[in-house]
C-alpha cells in the first residue's frame, strides 16, 4: 500500500513582499523626480558647499544665525508652562482687542472725573500692574551693555 504524502498548502499571498514594496518606492521616487534630485545633490557636493559656505560668510548671514540661537537661548530659559500662559493670554488679549466695539458708555474720553475714578478702579490696578513691572524690568534690560551672548548664557567670558 501507498504512503500517505505531507503536503502542506501555502496561503496565496495578499499583501506585496517587501521586495515589491522597495521597487514602487523606487519607482514613486523616480517619478516624482526626488530620486534625481538627490542623485545630483549628492554629485554636487562641492559646489553645495561652496555656496553654503560663500552664503554664511555674509555679515547678515552671521546676524541671522546668531539672532536664531540669541533666540534660541532665551527660549531654553523659559519654563514651558510659563510659556504657553503668556502665549495664550497675549492670544486672548489680541483677541479682545479685535473684538472690541465702544459702546455708549465708553464712546468719548472719561474727561478729569472719569480719570479719577479710573484711579479708584481696583480691577483696572490688578490688570495694569504686571505690565508696568514688565515694563520696568524691560527698561532695567535695555540699560545693560551688551555681553556676548554665550557669556551671558552660560556665564563663561569669552576671549576677544
Amino acid at each position: 500500500m501507498a504512503q500517505r504524502l505531507n503536503y502542506d498548502v501555502k496561503p496565496t499571498p495578499t499583501e506585496p513582499t517587501a521586495r515589491e514594496e522597495l521597487d514602487t518606492l523606487l519607482e514613486t521616487l523616480h517619478q516624482s523626480g526626488i530620486l534625481r534630485f538627490a542623485n545630483d545633490l549628492a554629485g554636487s557636493q562641492q559646489q553645495l558647499l561652496k555656496v553654503l559656505v560663500d552664503g554664511m560668510s555674509k555679515e547678515g548671514s552671521l546676524n541671522a544665525v546668531q539672532n536664531l540661537s540669541i533666540l534660541g537661548m532665551a527660549l531654553s530659559r523659559i519654563e514651558p508652562a510659563q510659556f504657553y500662559k503668556t502665549v495664550f493670554a497675549f492670544q486672548s488679549a489680541f483677541a479682545a482687542v479685535g473684538r472690541y466695539t465702544p459702546d455708549a458708555k465708553h464712546d468719548e474720553a472719561p474727561g478729569v472725573t472719569g480719570a479719577y475714578k479710573m484711579l479708584h478702579d481696583d480691577e483696572l490696578w490688578a490688570a495694569l500692574m504686571p505690565i508696568i513691572e514688565g515694563l520696568k524690568t524691560f527698561a532695567s534690560g535695555l540699560d545693560k551693555e551688551a555681553e556676548k551672548p554665550i557669556t551671558a548664557f552660560s556665564g563663561k567670558k569669552t576671549e576677544q
